[in-house]
């Protein structure tokens, strides 16, 4: 009779090669970031409709972009711990039925008062949403592929932006602006196909004594590894659990790189809120029409696309310090001369580069983030993050909107938004690369080693 053996259900998962069971993960995500970035626009590319409609000031208007910010960074830290606690997928569930359910009540208002209500109760789900994703897609994305399919599915929240861009300008003029918020709630349609594809964590299934689970997904995601029936799996020792906190951010000398990525976060966040809220708006104050204004929001976003795969491209290569802190002087020096040329091709590449920048930044810095602490703190450390620079986002539409108020000239707005990016790149300066998990990661032993070398559980 074979003794009871123990092996890390992580160690083996760690030997997987991209297959169907990555492929349905990529997918299911994609479509969840998707309506992310479709949700978060959907205000900006609205907003001067809703200032006619509702006779809204510039300062009211960018006070409701802000609250529903202040929902998206209570989401990210209230699931970014939540996540490492009951579970990503539960998590990811609850935030799309927050973000899917309340986005679509928010075309029955008559006025900025409901409106704004149910813009708050979504942006706790949306700011939820995307550290739980980053976090599930880290741990079960195959390491060599790891970083491309985390920003692969960010892409989307991109393609979400570019997608209100083009639909807006159509059924705006046709048939008004609500249609556009019935569709965000296309993802709570299919919840029963996320609860039934989306694996949970293994180091969470690992905690609950979960093993049925844990080898159904060791066997769609690792099917080469035959792992014997009397293996049982760790659970994860007690210290690792009680990981899971802000202030265990600060261990190891963490410490100062994780106040630099909230910083760079912000950063992103100030240019990302400030141009998805206010670019339709500024653009029309440089002399553009409406339908010009939301060309180029598909621009912005577009260039986020295009910064996502280039640059996590550049990144494998040359590393995240050489490849972003350039990106963000790029982005501030577009926003300097975005305003002042008269040339709209110019302005298109300018706009994309500030998309790169901003969205495109964020996506990025996501799986290095994920990737820079272990596995049980990369829901609250993406989290924290997020949190932190949503802050950035709230702060963004009220001043902007206070500045547009003030009559400055177009051009002194975007010299104040430019500012976000060379603080951007002086805050990733300070990051200790030497303390990140992906420098101590050790190489684990095959699942078929079990068999010759077992260990006798002892209590």
């Amino acid at each position: 009779m074979k003794e009871i053996t123990t092996i890390n259900a992580n160690a083996v998962y760690d030997k997987s090669k991209f297959n169907r069971f990555h492929l349905s993960l990529f997918l299911w995500c994609s479509f969840i970031i998707l309506f992310d970035g479709y949700d978060t626009t959907l205000f900006g590319a609205l907003v001067p409709v809703l200032m006619d409609e509702w006779g809204m000031t510039p300062v009211e208007t960018g006070s409701i972009g802000s609250y529903k910010l202040i929902g998206t960074i209570v989401g990210a830290i209230i699931f970014g711990i939540l996540a490492d606690k009951i579970g990503r997928k539960k998590s990811i569930i609850i935030c799309v039925v927050l973000f899917s359910g309340f986005t679509p009540l928010s075309a029955f208002a008559n006025g900025p008062e409901f409106f704004t209500v149910c813009q708050v109760i979504a942006g706790i789900g949306l700011g939820g949403v995307m550290p739980t994703i980053v976090a599930l897609t880290s741990e079960f994305a195959p390491k060599k592929s790891r970083n491309a399919m985390v920003s692969g599915i960010f892409c989307f929240f991109a393609i979400g932006a570019i997608l209100i861009s083009f639909v807006g300008k159509y059924v705006v003029a046709s048939i008004g602006w609500q249609p556009l918020y019935y569709l965000a709630a296309i993802p709570l349609l299919l919840l029963p196909i996320y609860a039934k594809t989306l694996p949970e964590s293994l180091r969470i299934l690992a905690k609950r004594g979960d093993d049925a689970e844990i080898r159904r997904i060791l066997q769609k995601g690792v099917p080469e590894e035959k792992i014997p029936s009397h293996v049982q799996f760790e659970k994860p020792q007690e210290e690792n659990q009680q990981k899971s906190s802000i202030g265990s951010l600060m261990k190891e000398k963490r410490g100062l790189s994780s106040m630099m990525f909230w910083i760079a976060s912000l950063s992103s966040f100030l240019l990302m809120s400030s141009m998805n809220t206010w670019l339709t708006k500024l653009m029309i104050q440089a002399g553009y029409s409406l339908d010009s204004s939301l060309t180029f929001l598909a621009f912005l976003n577009g260039g986020s696309v295009v910064g996502i795969i280039l640059f996590g491209r550049l990144i494998d290569k040359y590393g995240f310090k050489k490849t972003l802190i350039p990106l963000f002087l790029a982005g501030s020096i577009s926003l300097l001369f975005v305003s002042v040329t008269k040339i709209t091709l110019v302005a298109y590449v300018l706009v994309m580069i500030i998309g790169a920048a901003s969205t495109g930044m964020q996506s990025l810095l996501l799986p290095i983030v994920a990737q820079y602490y272990p596995t049980e703190m990369r829901s609250t450390g993406t989290g924290i993050m997020m949190a932190f620079g949503r802050i950035g986002g709230v702060i963004a539409p009220i001043l902007i909107g206070y500045l547009i108020a003030q009559n400055f000239a177009v051009t002194t707005n975007f010299q104040v938004i430019s500012i976000a990016g060379f603080i951007g790149a002086l805050s990733l300066v300070f990051i200790q690369e030497k303390y990140a998990d992906y420098r101590e990661a050790p190489v684990s032993e095959p699942a078929q080693e079990v068999e010759e070398r077992e260990v006798v559980i002892t209590h």
